[in-house]
């Protein structure tokens, strides 16, 4: 299953942006699609997807991340610093980062060519949404068939596709096409 962020279980380790022990979970830092997933708490990968004002305070942690070994790890700090450029502590960590040319391109290229995900009504969907299936979805790879009416919350956004979202149904983290869905 090829997701952009899926639930995963790795015990003991700690979110690659700032060291949290919570349940981790994959995010795909676009527009790579080779090697570009960290492992992130749910703390880190809200404030991350949301077009929210971030949490400043939270964000400090940025101060050891951005010297990650991990490319995508440094992507992310650099996204963020950018962010927070409002805030002198933030700009003076963005100015010390040194990334190679192509690391560079990567940051400042989100692949947010503005995908816009709409329900099957046209209603605009944003991450975090509650919507209902309006059909009886036959799952794949996990035996069971998610019913209509069935209502997902706290709904992720496919960056690179405007036809999917994540969520969870009965426990399982799944991708589901817009058509079949209706904001709630």
């Amino acid at each position: 299953m090829n997701l952009s962020q899926a639930l995963i279980d790795r015990s003991g380790e700690k979110c690659e942006l700032c060291s949290s022990s919570e349940t981790l979970e994959e995010h795909l830092v676009a527009p790579k699609t080779e090697q570009a997933e960290i492992a992130i708490c749910n703390k880190c990968l809200t404030e991350i997807t949301q077009d929210t004002a971030l949490d400043t305070d939270h964000w400090r942690c940025l101060n050891e991340a951005m010297w990650s070994e991990v490319p995508a790890v440094k992507v992310v700090a650099y996204r963020l610093l950018s962010r927070l450029s409002h805030q002198d502590w933030a700009m003076n960590l963005k100015n010390m980062m040194y990334l190679e040319e192509e690391l560079q391109e990567w940051a400042e290229n989100t692949g947010n060519s503005k995908v816009i995900h709409k329900d099957a009504n046209g209603h605009i969907l944003s991450a975090g949404d509650s919507v209902v299936l309006i059909k009886d979805l036959n799952v794949k790879g996990a035996n069971f068939t998610a019913k209509r009416g069935t209502a997902v919350r706290r709904i992720r956004l496919v960056p690179d596709n405007a036809n999917h979202i994540e969520g969870k149904i009965e426990g399982q983290q799944i991708v589901i096409l817009t058509q079949y869905i209706k904001k709630s």
